[in-house]
């Protein structure tokens, strides 16, 4: 681990801010879905960063920046370390393409140590999973529990592409129950479910 990366407690400059990410995002992606699943990343982030007393603006950029370069370079160890050097030319501070990285098993060198890269990788597989559990309900993400995201973890046909093990590994990583955490990230997403087109 480079212990010259530490998390910083300073503010975003104002050139780093929530709407110049978004920019970068929409630079790199073009998949809406891709977007939406930035998106409510961001949106689960926000809420912790807000529970837990976090930078807020931080904890949400590193959210909806955290997969801005997989649609150009899905491939490992590709992303996120294309996205890491486009991230350093850009200005953006250490801490948070630190978090970035670390939110893939496969970067070696960047281990989950603080806060903000625990709960990335806790909403992460999380945002899919449940995105895709309100799209097969009439109502959506409206009246959606963790309990029926729960029951659609166990059919493994189901959003196949979601890591079941990463979720559960995300919160106990965390240190959160997974039902208290599958709902929380509901609750977080449903505030910005018209973006996310979940209504």
């Amino acid at each position: 681990m480079d212990r010259s990366v530490h998390y910083s407690k300073e503010p975003f400059k104002n050139m780093m801010n929530r709407q110049a990410a978004y920019e970068l995002l929409c630079e790199f992606t073009q998949s809406e879905s891709l977007r939406r699943h930035n998106l409510a990343v961001e949106a689960a982030m926000r809420a912790y960063a807000e529970k837990n007393g976090q930078d807020i603006e931080k904890w949400r950029i590193i959210g909806l920046l955290h997969d801005f370069d997989y649609e150009r370079w899905p491939n490992p160890p590709d992303h996120p370390l294309k996205g890491a050097e486009i991230l350093a030319e850009r200005g953006y501070p250490d801490d948070v393409i630190y978090a970035i990285k670390s939110h893939a098993d496969y970067i070696t060198d960047c281990p989950r140590v603080y806060l903000v890269d625990k709960t990335l990788y806790a909403c992460d597989e999380l945002s899919g999973l449940i995105s895709a559990c309100a799209m097969v309900r009439p109502d959506r993400i409206v009246g959606l529990k963790a309990k029926s995201v729960r029951k659609k973890m166990k059919q493994k046909s189901f959003a196949a592409a979601v890591n079941r093990d990463d979720i559960i590994r995300g919160a106990e990583d965390l240190g959160v129950d997974l039902n208290e955490h599958i709902q929380f990230v509901i609750d977080a997403m449903r505030r910005q479910a018209e973006q996310l087109g979940l209504l």
